[in-house]
């Protein structure tokens, strides 16, 4: 009995750990105009790949970093222009924004699916 229990705690905590272990940023989210983005780890970072819409199948951006801040580049699927990029975590809610000469900035905001 007392082994069944150790064997029953054992695996709650590592189902636990576990779900604690992956990043924030990793999953799907909808972007400002709709469309599906999803965000997996690849090679060291993140990369955001666009999978519905117009644009679907297209890579847009690679982030690094860890918790809730985020910073890479990100491009604009219309134009094919890269910006240096930067996103924030806040509950479901990813601030992303793209800057050229990190003065003039565009944002928006992704929401968790």
């Amino acid at each position: 009995m007392i082994r069944t229990f150790i064997l029953a705690a054992a695996m709650t905590m590592a189902t636990a750990s576990a779900g604690f272990s992956a990043e924030p940023i990793v999953g799907n989210w909808k972007t400002a105009s709709g469309e599906t983005a999803a965000i997996s780890s690849c090679g060291g970072a993140y990369c955001i790949t666009l999978k519905t819409g117009k644009h679907a199948g297209k890579r847009i951006g690679s982030m690094s970093g860890g918790g809730n801040s985020y910073s890479g580049e990100i491009t604009d699927p219309a134009n094919d222009k890269t910006y240096s990029g930067n996103a924030s975590i806040s509950g479901s809610s990813l601030k992303m924004q793209g800057c050229v000469l990190k003065v003039l900035c565009k944002s928006q905001t992704w929401t968790r699916m």
